[in-house]
């Protein structure tokens, strides 16, 4: 799975980690402070899933638009659009048949953007530790 990852993009297992790191950290944290337990947990994990789906979605187009080419703007931002609308489509859904809860679904998609922001100083761990080895 993490060769296929390294494939589609250097950055992309990483950033993956990063999310589940992320994940797992609010879970821990979490969980104790909240009365249901269960739906703050599904809430998460759909929240997670969605994330490390939409990072490995974003990383699949970034390699289309580049095999693409020239016109590759319209492609981009219809991909874009559909895969925001996918993830209104799982929230809405989710809410709907109260599988889990909204507040930290949203907490979990955001895990994309703190791995991103977080994964040169993870990378930068990696190397240190991989030097020490």
């Amino acid at each position: 799975m993490i060769k296929w990852m390294k494939r589609l993009n250097q950055a992309l297992p990483g950033l993956v980690l990063g999310i589940l790191a992320y994940g797992l950290l609010v879970e821990l944290i979490g969980v104790w402070f909240v009365s249901d337990k269960i739906r703050y947990t599904t809430g998460l994990l759909i929240g997670v899933s969605c994330a490390c789906g939409m990072a490995v979605h974003i990383a699949m187009i970034i390699e289309e638009s580049v095999r693409i080419g020239e016109g590759h703007e319209k492609y981009l931002s219809f991909k874009s659009v559909m895969r925001y609308l996918v993830l209104c489509a799982i929230m809405i859904t989710m809410a709907f048949f109260k599988l889990g809860n909204m507040f930290t679904a949203l907490i979990g998609v955001l895990g994309l953007k703190v791995s991103a922001y977080a994964q040169p100083l993870l990378d930068k761990l990696i190397r240190k530790l991989n030097r020490r080895r």
